[in-house]
């Protein structure tokens, strides 16, 4: 079994509304997201790959028009954009075009970030 992966770049805006006030979460803050979509499956023998990178960014680029240089909790399933969230709404996203998803990394910053592996 092989894995390959495709780092993507996210600038965004949040808040996290269940926190409280004076949480500096809960006011708007932004983030450059670094996020890895990840494939894993046999080897195809003919052309030597898992998955085509192309593959990966045509599944990755409506995704990246409906998040970059947005607030999160303006879009549809993002109202508690934490990490963990916007990992499995990526994964619902990207999982129907990508068979061979096996793990998207939401890395808020360059010290913090969340795995998530599916349902």
């Amino acid at each position: 079994m092989h894995s390959v992966f495709r780092i993507f770049h996210l600038e965004c805006a949040r808040f996290l509304p269940h926190l409280p006030a004076d949480h500096p979460c809960a006011r708007v803050h932004g983030h450059s997201f670094c996020i890895e979509v990840h494939a894993a499956g046999a080897l195809n023998e003919k052309l030597g790959w898992v998955v085509d990178f192309a593959d990966l960014e045509a599944a990755w680029r409506p995704v990246a028009e409906q998040l970059d240089h947005r607030t999160l909790n303006d879009v549809a399933g993002l109202e508690n954009p934490t990490s963990e969230n916007l990992a499995a709404w990526l994964w619902a996203r990207l999982k129907p075009a990508l068979p061979d998803l096996n793990r998207i990394v939401v890395q808020e910053t360059v010290h913090a970030g969340c795995i998530y592996t599916g349902p």
